[in-house]
């Protein structure tokens, strides 16, 4: 997994490889700006129609000597620049004045916009060509507002491409909020680290195509040695899916048992089922009400049925759940009286691996503290307004700062949970959060969360509950992602979801094929 901070731990790791590694910062900021000025030729201006003119807005800081270092790359490999600084030189200092130097030294002009005859200039210049935004860098507090807001306005209505260094301009850093104003760019290169608010819905919205440039040091040291949040990558997750022993049978890979479904609902019922069982559970039951119970005996095939009778919950319960090595429960298994009762007595009764997802979650309303009487870890799998009305708040407030949303609902309810969107994150009740690489619109779909439950049920019958979360979140992703790049980003049925699955633990897991040839 690789580090993901907020803006407090970057802050931390560069003054530990200033003053205990001993690297100057303008080596860190040379470094990052060459490190830019690569992917800068390499993906934005090796195009078929190559722009000749490149725009560098660079701020008074850090971030504005950034741009500074990658105009002087830039020009020395022979394109054309313009650089405009949002700021009088005379007020630029430390590292960002040395960067400024090294740019006039050789020959380049940064033109002031205290000048009103530059800013005119890079009001004709700015919407057709390159744009290069240094104007502001993680350490953003406060809203962008006035002549700096309307220069992010121009910036974003740029036709051709905008590249933001570090994190796009107006972003925060650690959330992803706008902060009054935030440029929209096409391509962000940050540095070293990814940073938490670019891997966000917003974040992930205003910054377009990600790239990571190195700082010329080892990435791993100090504070990013052992950060809260680290993003999950294909290599972890290949880890926890062994080859499977040849003397396996059905019982051996997991007997899960989803209560889900009832009347109006069983899609939600079809859906978990199938992708427990395209993800690898060797036996799934549907347990459901009644009615609904009838009606999917007609539609299942692979998986069996099992009736919830209203007269007798606790008995069907018990009924359902014994010999079973996971659970799934909440999808569309309804929210009335009985619901609520059913559910409570599984939370109170099972001592095995589950998990909650709608329903189940929407019954514990403002009471997520309930949810951490059950008697193993489970996982939780809400979209922003489930974990809101978990939380007792809105989802607006869950979508503000996602990370300390997924934190304070993992501890309240002392289970892992699963925070749907782009970028999910996978948080545990010790505070530790695994972010998804994929940001995926093809997942926005009625259905795709039933998949991952059932996913994620099949992935708890033989995995611990954090690591069960992980790899069905990627599982998941990865599916949409290969969808996407055969289909486009809109069209996807949930109950193809389930169908992906297989190729995609294939490419994680090999073939392991054994035996004669």
């Amino acid at each position: 997994m690789k580090p993901v901070l907020t803006c407090a731990e970057m802050r931390a790791f560069d003054a530990y490889l200033i003053a205990t590694c001993g690297v100057p910062g303008i080596v860190l900021m040379e470094n990052a700006g060459r490190g830019a000025a690569d992917v800068i030729e390499r993906d934005v201006l090796r195009t078929p129609e190559r722009m000749v003119t490149l725009v560098v807005v660079c701020g008074g800081g850090n971030n504005g000597g950034d741009g500074f270092v990658v105009a002087r790359h830039l020009k020395a490999r022979g394109h054309d620049l313009r650089v405009f600084l949002a700021s009088d030189p005379s007020r630029l200092k430390g590292d960002a004045k040395t960067a400024y130097d090294a740019w006039i030294g050789v020959g380049g002009e940064a033109k002031s916009f205290t000048d009103p005859k530059h800013r005119y200039e890079f009001d004709a210049l700015v919407r057709h060509v390159v744009v290069v935004d240094a104007l502001f860098g993680t350490g953003l507090d406060r809203a962008i507002d006035g002549d700096l807001a309307a220069i992010v306005t121009q910036m974003n209505d740029n036709e051709t491409a905008v590249v933001s260094l570090d994190i796009p301009s107006g972003l925060d850093a650690d959330t992803g909020e706008t902060l009054g104003a935030s440029v929209r760019a096409t391509h962000t290169v940050t540095f070293a680290h990814y940073k938490q608010g670019l891997l966000t819905p917003k974040g992930a919205a205003a910054c377009g195509r990600l790239h990571v440039a190195d700082l010329g040091v080892s990435s791993n040291v100090g504070p990013a040695a052992a950060p809260r949040a680290e993003l999950l990558e294909r290599e972890d997750v290949a880890r926890l899916l062994p080859p499977r022993a040849l003397a396996g049978h059905k019982n051996s890979f997991g007997h899960v048992v989803a209560f889900a479904g009832s009347g109006g609902t069983l899609g939600a019922a079809l859906m978990v089922s199938h992708a427990a069982l395209r993800a690898g559970a060797g036996v799934v039951t549907v347990a459901s009400w009644e009615d609904a119970a009838s009606s999917l005996r007609s539609r299942v095939t692979e998986a069996m049925v099992t009736s919830i009778d209203h007269a007798d919950v606790t008995g069907s319960i018990d009924r359902a759940l014994h010999g079973k090595q996971a659970i799934v429960v909440g999808p569309g298994f309804g929210t009335d009286a009985a619901a609520r009762a059913a559910v409570t007595y599984i939370l109170s009764t099972w001592d095995g691996p589950a998990v909650y997802d709608a329903d189940a979650l929407t019954l514990f309303a403002g009471n997520a503290a309930a949810l951490a009487s059950a008697k193993t870890p489970c996982v939780l799998t809400p979209h922003a307004g489930e974990a809101a009305r978990l939380l007792g708040t809105n989802a607006a407030a869950v979508e503000a700062d996602r990370y300390a949303a997924a934190r304070a609902l993992a501890a309240r309810a002392r289970a892992v949970v699963v925070l749907k969107g782009a970028h999910t994150l996978i948080a545990d009740p010790a505070g530790r959060v695994v972010v998804s690489p994929a940001a995926s619109p093809v997942l926005a779909t009625a259905g795709s969360g039933d998949t991952l439950s059932g996913i994620t049920g099949a992935m708890l019958a033989s995995l611990p509950a954090f690591d069960a979360a992980c790899a069905a979140v990627f599982i998941h992703a990865a599916v949409a992602e290969a969808w996407g790049a055969a289909h486009g980003d809109r069209g996807l049925l949930a109950s193809e979801i389930g169908d992906g699955v297989p190729d995609v633990l294939r490419a994680l897991t090999g073939e392991h094929t054994r035996g004669p040839r």
